[in-house]
C-alpha cells in the first residue's frame, strides 16, 4: 500500500487520541490533525496539527479543504459523532475521502429514537415512551435523541419530575430504566465479506460517559446481535454496539456507533487495530484478522504531555541512582535517551561510579548508548566537567544540579522531571 496521509478530526478526543496511539507507528501511515481554535490536546501528540472551524460554524469545509490541499491529505478520519455525520453529509464536497459508513446508516446511529426504530424486531431495543403520561413503571432514563457520552442524561423516578424535564427545549428519548451490566462489543466489517469481528468488553467503571476500566468478555447473544445488525445496517470498517441488562436479564440495545471508540484499544491490543484494518478496509485492500486469544484488562487515567522551549545539543545523565535505580534499568530515561538518539544529540555519562563504568553499562544492556563516559572523582564538581552552553543535565543529586546550574546557568533535571522532556508526538 502507497504511503497514505491521514488527517484525525478533531485530534483531541478520546477517539481521535486511540487512533492516534494505533496509527503512530504504521508504516503506511503519516498521521495529521485538526481541531477547532479552542483547548485540546491534540498539539500535544499530533506534530502536524492545524486550526479549522467547528462543523457547527460557516465555512469549515473551505477551510479544511485548504488543509487538505496544503497537505496532501487523502483520508479524514473523523473523531466525534457530529464529525461523523458532518463528514458524511458533505463528503461530495471534502477533497478527500472518509473513513466512515455510508450516510443513511450515520444518519440512524446519531439518532436514538432512529436507532431503535429501525432495529426493532432485528434485536432487543428498550421500551419507548413518546409521552410522559404513557409511563407506567418508574424509573425512566432520559438522554438527549442526539448525544454522546453522559452529557445530560437523567434517571427520573416520578411522572412529575420528567414533566418539568421534558419543558427544557431539548428533545430527548424516554426509555425503559436498565439496571443490569453494561457492554460494548467492538465490530469490523468489511462491505463485501461482511462482519470479520466482534469482542465484547465491560464497562466496569465510567466517567462522563466514557469507559475508564473494562476488561475481555464473551456472550453467544453478543455475535448473534453483532450479526443481525450488521445485516440491517450497512457498517463499513470500524463500528461498536453497547448492550445493557433489563430487569429480567435480557440484553437490550442502547445505541450503535460507525465510528472507532476510545477504549476499544482493549482489543487492538490483542490484535485488531481498527483504526488500519478501516483504512484497508476503504482502500479495498484484501485484509484479514488475527486476534490473540488472551484474558485483557484495561484501566485508563490522565497522561501528562507537555510542551517546553528548553533547547540542547549535548545531555550529562548521571550513572548511580539516577540511570540505574534501586538496581534497575530507569526505563523513562532510556526512552528519552533514545529519543535524543534519533535526534542527533549527544550523550554524556557524568559518574563517580566507584566501580568500572563500562561493566557496569555492559551489565545492563546499556554499552554503546553513550558518546562519552566521563568519570571523575569523588570530591570533584561535575560543573568542572560540562564544557557546553548548550546542554542539560540529568541528577539525582540535588547539590550537584544546583552547583552545575548556579555556575553554568544550564537547565537540570532529576528524576521525577525527566517526563517534561520525553516527546513521542507523531
Amino acid at each position: 500500500m502507497k504511503r497514505l496521509n491521514v488527517l484525525v478530526l478533531p485530534g483531541g478526543t478520546e477517539i481521535g487520541l486511540e487512533i492516534w496511539r494505533a496509527l503512530k507507528d504504521c508504516k503506511e501511515i503519516s498521521l495529521y490533525s485538526a481541531a477547532a481554535d479552542i483547548a485540546n490536546h491534540a498539539p500535544y501528540v499530533f506534530a502536524r496539527h492545524f486550526i479549522v472551524p467547528s462543523v457547527h460554524e460557516r465555512a469549515w469545509v473551505e477551510a479544511l479543504n485548504e488543509v487538505i490541499t496544503n497537505q496532501n491529505i487523502h483520508y479524514i478520519y473523523p473523531a466525534h459523532d457530529d464529525v461523523v455525520l458532518s463528514l458524511a453529509e458533505n463528503a461530495h464536497r471534502i477533497r478527500a475521502k472518509i473513513v466512515s459508513s455510508p450516510l443513511k446508516t450515520c444518519r440512524i446511529a446519531r439518532s436514538k429514537r432512529a436507532t431503535y426504530e429501525h432495529l426493532a424486531g432485528v434485536v432487543p431495543v428498550p421500551c419507548v415512551y413518546n409521552e410522559p403520561l404513557n409511563v407506567v413503571d418508574f424509573p425512566v432514563f432520559v438522554k438527549p435523541d442526539v448525544g454522546q457520552g453522559s452529557s445530560d442524561v437523567h434517571l427520573i423516578k416520578s411522572r412529575e419530575q420528567l414533566i418539568r424535564l421534558l419543558d427544557v427545549p431539548l428533545r430527548y428519548v424516554v426509555t425503559e430504566y436498565l439496571p443490569g451490566e453494561e457492554f460494548t462489543i467492538d465490530c469490523f466489517s468489511d462491505r463485501d465479506r461482511g462482519l470479520l469481528f466482534c469482542g465484547g468488553r465491560t464497562r466496569s467503571r465510567t466517567r462522563s460517559g466514557i469507559s475508564m476500566s473494562s476488561h475481555c468478555a464473551g456472550d453467544a447473544f453478543f455475535h448473534e446481535y453483532a450479526n443481525a445488525i450488521a445485516e440491517k445496517m450497512d457498517l463499513y470498517g470500524a463500528w461498536f454496539f453497547q448492550l445493557k441488562r433489563d430487569s429480567r436479564g435480557t440484553l437490550k440495545l442502547l445505541e450503535v456507533a460507525p465510528r472507532v471508540a476510545g477504549t476499544m484499544a482493549l482489543n487492538r491490543v490483542r490484535g485488531i487495530n481498527f483504526p488500519l484494518l478501516s483504512i484497508y478496509e476503504q482502500e479495498r485492500i484484501s485484509l484479514q484478522i488475527m486476534l490473540n486469544h488472551a484474558d485483557v484488562e484495561i484501566d485508563r487515567a490522565l497522561l501528562n504531555r507537555y510542551r517546553h522551549n528548553v533547547q540542547y545539543d549535548t545531555v550529562y545523565v548521571d550513572l548511580d541512582d539516577t540511570l540505574i535505580l534501586n538496581g534497575r534499568v530507569n526505563t523513562i530515561l532510556v526512552q528519552f535517551l533514545f529519543q535524543c538518539v534519533n535526534k542527533g544529540i549527544r550523550l554524556v555519562v557524568l559518574t563517580k561510579h566507584d566501580g568500572d563504568v563500562e561493566q557496569t553499562l555492559q551489565k545492563y544492556r546499556l554499552r554503546g548508548l553513550f558518546d562519552d563516559i566521563v568519570k571523575i572523582e569523588r570530591s570533584a564538581s561535575k560543573a568542572d566537567s560540562i564544557r557546553e552552553s548548550n546542554a542539560i543535565l540529568i541528577d539525582d543529586s540535588f547539590s550537584e544540579r544546583k552547583e552545575v546550574h548556579d555556575r553554568l546557568g544550564i537547565m537540570t533535571f532529576d528524576c521525577s522531571m525527566i517526563e517534561m522532556l520525553v516527546n513521542d508526538r507523531s
